[in-house]
């Protein structure tokens, strides 16, 4: 298989070292409550912001997730990626019967919604509600149990293009839930495009890179300590990689061990990703 450089590599990780300043902003979202246009949500130490916006060039309006400090607004997590919103009418609520999460648009079309896989009735005396983590994961959770690591759902199960570290790339083999990039259509239009990055489903699991059906990066069998057919994804005193097996599910992930250091993956079309960060320092592995 031929080699390619970094810059042939449609799936960069990129690292940025910086400080977080703590934050004193709503990081949560109850039942009662609502998310409207030119409101947001932002993680307890202020690394993270949910709310909407326009990207690049466009003014159709997206409810997403993006690093807070960064002053060039970069983009983690998109909801409605197929249904743009056309003007600030965008409203965030929960489901009134369950913990599922909605979107509106303009004239109270529903343009995303959420599915957990376990409704909760009020009857049970449990309130759900949205949480945005500082690891940038969106979550519900049962308000009693704030500090639990059982949510009813989350963000990191639906990726858009971006993996942040915690963050899984594979399949649930019990369930067929599967773990997938896709890269935005253009810096302006996060709809997806058939350029995808996951685990393969075979005996020995790997990430590839498919442009529709067709494999157009592998990175080889997992060694016991990386992937054995690249380079640039490797264990380093930055961050630790991790790949799991077993008879329930099959997925890589990394965790960054420097607390002051941000860092993604993302799967992009063109090769600008490591131009996206506009910071002190910059980092591509």
């Amino acid at each position: 298989m031929k080699k390619a450089s970094m810059g042939e590599f449609p799936f960069v990780l990129v690292l940025l070292l910086f400080l977080c300043t703590p934050i004193f902003a709503v990081d949560s979202l109850r039942q009662v409550d609502s998310i409207s246009d030119g409101r947001t949500l932002v993680s307890q130490e202020g690394r993270f912001e949910l709310g909407f916006f326009s990207p690049g060039n466009s003014k159709y309006r997206y409810l997403g997730i993006w690093f807070k400090n960064i002053s060039v607004q970069t983009v983690v997590w998109v909801a409605n990626r197929y249904n743009p919103i056309y003007d600030m009418s965008g409203s965030l609520h929960f489901n009134s019967s369950s913990t599922n999460l909605v979107l509106f648009g303009q004239n109270k079309t529903i343009v995303w919604s959420s599915t957990t896989p376990t409704s909760l009735e009020r009857n049970q005396g449990q309130k759900p509600i949205l949480m945005l983590l500082d690891s940038g994961n969106l979550v519900i959770i049962d308000e009693k149990n704030r500090n639990s690591k059982t949510y009813l759902w989350q963000s990191f199960d639906y990726p858009s293009d971006t993996m942040l570290p915690g963050m899984k790339t594979g399949f649930n083999i019990r369930t067929g839930h599967t773990w997938l990039m896709t890269a935005w259509k253009s810096a302006d239009d996060p709809c997806p495009i058939d350029l995808t990055c996951g685990m393969e489903p075979h005996a020995y699991p790997e990430l590839s890179i498919r442009t529709g059906k067709r494999i157009y990066y592998r990175h080889g069998p997992w060694n016991d300590l990386r992937f054995s057919g690249t380079l640039h994804l490797r264990p380093n005193p930055i961050c630790d990689l991790e790949f799991e097996h077993d008879d329930n599910e099959a997925f890589f992930r990394y965790f960054i061990k420097v607390k002051s250091i941000i860092s993604r993956i993302i799967i992009n079309p063109t090769t600008s990703a490591r131009e996206r960060y506009d910071g002190p320092k910059q980092r591509t592995l």
